[in-house]
């Protein structure tokens, strides 16, 4: 990526968008009209803003970035705290921006960045806020907002109108379902579903579109049954009920994974599983 104030190669800036002198850009960057490109801000290679977008503050957006019509990347935190600190936002390589997204920048108070990984997918109207990071190769649907310092991981799936409470975080592979508000952790390939979000399973259905071999996924099922069984009554507290897991499928790299992800710090605690009819037919795949 250039120094700032360097723009080379073939630029294609048309004649009513802004970009501050300072800026850096890559080769092959479009910006559309009336758009706005603050002076601290880095476009790499081949990044295309479409029209009325606005980019500031200390903000990377890295090769092959996308920004659709009226989103704003980088601009200051919704955060009553906030007082002007020189903080950071990067969005990953070609992930795409689509229209009235907000992804703003990080705060003092937090980690100081807001990032957002690489081959992302961010559909209209969602809003990444202060300290939030997500990973690769994640699916934003429309309407989503999320609180600060949410935390994504890779390749989970955050359906149309979900709601995000601050410092949530979201297991590699889960899904979220649409309206979903979601006030504790989800696990690794977990499945949540209702208006205060309940775990139903596990993301059977990505796990198989991921290619995950069929014994491995049966492994799984067994460990999650485990887990969480179907009836609470008479059954081993939480840690008990992990560590019988651990003895019989720790060996299992994805089942490992939730649970060091169960055992990791958390401001917000596990979200709980929903028994019933939905639970029992999900828990089967």
């Amino acid at each position: 990526m250039p120094e700032p104030g360097q723009h080379p190669g073939k630029t294609g800036i048309h004649p009513m968008a802004l970009v501050d002198p300072r800026a850096s850009l890559g080769r092959g960057v479009q910006i559309g009209p009336w758009c706005v490109v603050g002076p601290d801000v880095r476009l790499g290679d081949n990044v295309r803003l479409h029209a009325s977008v606005m980019i500031d503050g200390q903000t990377v957006l890295e090769e092959g970035v996308e920004v659709y019509p009226f989103s704003t990347v980088g601009y200051p935190p919704q955060d009553l705290k906030y007082a002007g600190e020189p903080t950071r936002c990067h969005v990953g390589a070609r992930t795409v921006v689509r229209e009235n997204v907000t992804i703003h920048r990080g705060t003092a108070q937090g980690t100081g960045e807001t990032r957002i990984g690489r081959d992302c997918l961010l559909m209209a109207n969602a809003h990444v806020a202060h300290d939030c990071v997500v990973g690769d190769g994640v699916i934003i649907v429309n309407n989503v907002v999320m609180g600060g310092h949410v935390m994504i991981g890779d390749h989970a799936r955050i359906m149309g109108s979900a709601a995000l409470h601050q410092f949530v975080r979201i297991g590699r592979g889960a899904v979220v379902g649409g309206l979903c508000g979601v006030e504790m952790d989800v696990i690794p390939y977990g499945s949540v579903l209702g208006n205060r979000a309940r775990l139903v399973g596990l993301n059977w259905i990505g796990l198989k579109r991921s290619g995950v071999d069929a014994s491995e996924i049966q492994q799984m099922r067994l460990a999650f049954r485990e887990l969480y069984p179907r009836s609470s009554k008479g059954e081993a507290l939480l840690g008990e009920r992990m560590e019988q897991v651990r003895q019989r499928y720790g060996h299992v790299g994805r089942v490992a994974e939730m649970l060091r992800f169960m055992e990791e710090p958390s401001r917000r605690g596990l979200t709980r599983p929903v028994l019933g009819a939905a639970f029992e037919k999900d828990v089967e795949g």
